[in-house]
């Protein structure tokens, strides 16, 4: 009998937005996802998705438009515009409950940085900051994409920065 739980896999994440066909062209031009299925328009009806949303959302969602991304380490990105869709005034709320980043990784994550504002989203942080300044080339920078989406961006991978205790 197993007592402690495998690590699950990360299967997708879903992002609201404001206007989705601006978004597919964001993430996958600026951020290089693959789309694995075009905006579609999902209804409120008796069909097998309209149910399933129902369950989700409750009634009297009407409509809403999808597109399905991948990532290049097939982690599942589906992009929502829902019909009541708002846009905080800050949606830098990191100390309420919920999710308030996604992070991404590129070695290169200055000139990603650099794309993304020419794409019309903006930085939360002036410049990267090192995790180990002078000692290894880890850094991160905090963005937001152009529909005040907040993503991070990693130059190595979550466990090299972190299993020699990026705090310490």
């Amino acid at each position: 009998m197993q007592t402690t739980p495998y690590p699950r896999t990360f299967s997708h994440i879903g992002i609201s937005v404001p206007d989705l066909n601006a978004a597919v062209d964001f993430y996958t031009q600026v951020l290089g996802w693959y789309l694995i299925m075009p905006p579609t328009t999902i209804e409120e009806d008796d069909s097998p998705v309209g149910v399933m949303c129902t369950d989700v959302f409750g009634a009297g969602w009407k409509k809403f438009d999808i597109a399905h991304l991948s990532t290049g380490d097939r982690i599942g990105v589906e992009l929502f515009q829902f019909n009541n869709q708002q846009n905080p005034e800050d949606n830098f709320e990191y100390w309420k409950t919920g999710v308030f980043h996604f992070c991404v990784q590129d070695p290169n994550l200055e000139e990603l940085a650099e794309k993304i504002e020419q794409a019309g989203g903006k930085r939360r942080m002036k410049e990267p900051r090192y995790y180990y300044p002078g000692e290894k080339p880890y850094r991160m920078i905090y963005m937001e994409d152009p529909f005040g989406n907040i993503l991070e961006i990693y130059s190595h991978s979550y466990e090299l920065t972190y299993a020699s205790g990026a705090y310490q």
